[in-house]
């Protein structure tokens, strides 16, 4: 059960956190930002976030335009998509807002979308990250032993062995949890009503999805224990927030919106590439029943199709979602990515090559544009699309590292292919193989840089395999 062990992760850190923090009435923004730093690496380490350039674009540029509207903030906001199919939504320390790939595939409209990130928004600009964090700091050592003990449990099972033991130790503290008091949830929905009442979101948004996730909870989807959830009184929360929006009528001077969303196209894009194969497949199947013209789900069962290795059908698919949203990047991006994967190099290009300079998409274009390239050998333009991506984003496509290091090899240059084989490696936490190229590259490399660099990836890597689990 992998909503218990992400928030289990999630408990302990806070814990093993509080050594550091101070004991006076409230921590300072400089204590804050340090346990942001734990709790981030922790994440990153433990590879939570979905690293998806059109959900992660949708989520920031949405937090960001209600951002717009504040005045200037302690901390630099960050936006996250937690890969798991969990009905849920948190502000960590340090204004660092997450929300869960379930949770928006849960919901039908940017505006709902908006009014979850509005609220958590308001979490971090009210500090009450801060106030949780003082509160936890009375929890015993014998509670933190039993949390942990649940982690390990549920990290290495199903999950049930780790719930039923953290259920004891989490029940006992719960006025030292995490979750915020309903005073905070009241607060954090108002401020979010006021700041989606300046953006270009409807405030009703809010409403709308704390009834998704209030239905959601009625059904047991979560399976998460009511003391362990972040954000409590959903019910109660709605009536509130039915009577604080009764009258309200937006400005015919509203703000429009930065880009058109397209939310449809994203929700489906998440259930296509990231949600489980088999119930999503009959859901999509039952809903293009109903909807035959609609591209979004044409798109996303393509998409489901492909993990299904059933490529003919994938394309067919895509080809009807683009025939109703015409020259559609995102659909292109995967048709390309599919005939690549289908043994059809060429086709690839031709479509990819028409979208490598689109503004979301051009990374994500140039990595299987690549690919594409290396499979028709044209080394030279693969080589430097893979460069292109790595110089980028470096963690976001660690295959590159692999392919750069085989032409490299090609060219027989041993010391640059051993290098980024060990990028390769440590990027997907092969530590211990990462450890064996690095060694290898300092044998042949010659470039003065790269030696250091790898010198001191050794030493970071040498510590990590000796003091496993460490942050």
């Amino acid at each position: 059960m992998k909503p218990f062990k992400y928030f289990i992760i999630f408990l302990c850190l806070f814990f093993l956190s509080l050594s550091s923090v101070s004991t006076s009435f409230a921590i300072s923004i400089p204590e804050e930002k340090k346990i942001a730093g734990k709790f981030m690496k922790m994440i990153q380490e433990k590879q939570m976030i979905l690293n998806d350039p059109v959900v992660s674009h949708v989520v920031t540029t949405v937090g960001n335009h209600i951002l717009s509207f504040l005045p200037p903030q302690p901390f630099d906001y960050s936006f996250y998509v937690i890969n798991d199919n969990v009905f849920n939504a948190f502000a960590s320390p340090g204004a660092n807002i997450f929300v869960y790939r379930g949770l928006i595939t849960a919901l039908d409209s940017i505006d709902e979308l908006a009014g979850i990130l509005a609220h958590e928004i308001a979490h971090a600009v009210s500090r009450h990250v801060s106030e949780s964090i003082d509160r936890s700091k009375f929890i015993s050592i014998g509670t933190l032993a039993g949390i942990l003990a649940g982690a390990i449990i549920g990290s290495q099972s199903s999950g049930e062995a780790g719930a039923t033991v953290i259920k004891g130790s989490i029940a006992a503290a719960q006025t030292a949890m995490l979750a915020f008091t309903r005073d905070n949830e009241t607060e954090a929905d108002e401020k979010g009503i006021m700041f989606l009442k300046k953006s270009c979101f409807a405030p009703k948004g809010l409403l709308t999805a704390l009834m998704k996730i209030r239905a959601a909870d009625y059904r047991g989807t979560e399976g998460i224990p009511d003391y362990v959830k972040t954000h409590p009184g959903t019910g109660k929360r709605i009536a509130h927030i039915e009577t604080i929006l009764s009258g309200y009528v937006p400005s015919l001077h509203k703000t429009k919106c930065p880009e058109d969303f397209r939310f449809d196209m994203v929700k489906y894009r998440l259930l296509g590439l990231y949600s489980d194969i088999g119930p999503t497949f009959i859901q999509l199947t039952n809903q293009l029943k109903d909807n035959p013209s609609s591209a979004a789900i044409h798109y996303g069962l393509g998409l489901i199709y492909a993990r299904k290795f059933m490529m003919k059908k994938a394309l067919f698919h895509l080809k009807k979602a683009l025939s109703i949203n015409i020259f559609d990047p995102m659909v292109l991006l995967e048709m390309g990515r599919i005939y690549l994967l289908d043994g059809e190099p060429e086709k690839a290009v031709n479509i990819l090559e028409g979208i490598k300079s689109d503004p979301v998409l051009s990374l994500a274009a140039k990595f299987h544009l690549a690919d594409a390239y290396l499979d028709l050998e044209n080394l030279p333009m693969a080589k430097n699309l893979f460069k292109i991506v790595i110089d980028r984003e470096p963690a976001m496509y660690p295959k590159a590292y692999y392919n750069l290091a085989n032409i490299l090899s090609l060219e027989k240059k041993p010391g640059l292919s051993h290098y980024y084989l060990g990028l390769y490696y440590s990027k997907i936490r092969s530590r211990k193989t990462a450890i064996v190229h690095f060694n290898k590259a300092l044998k042949k490399l010659k470039d003065v840089t790269k030696i250091k660099k790898t010198k001191k990836l050794l030493k970071q890597l040498n510590k990590e395999v000796k003091t496993p689990g460490k942050i």
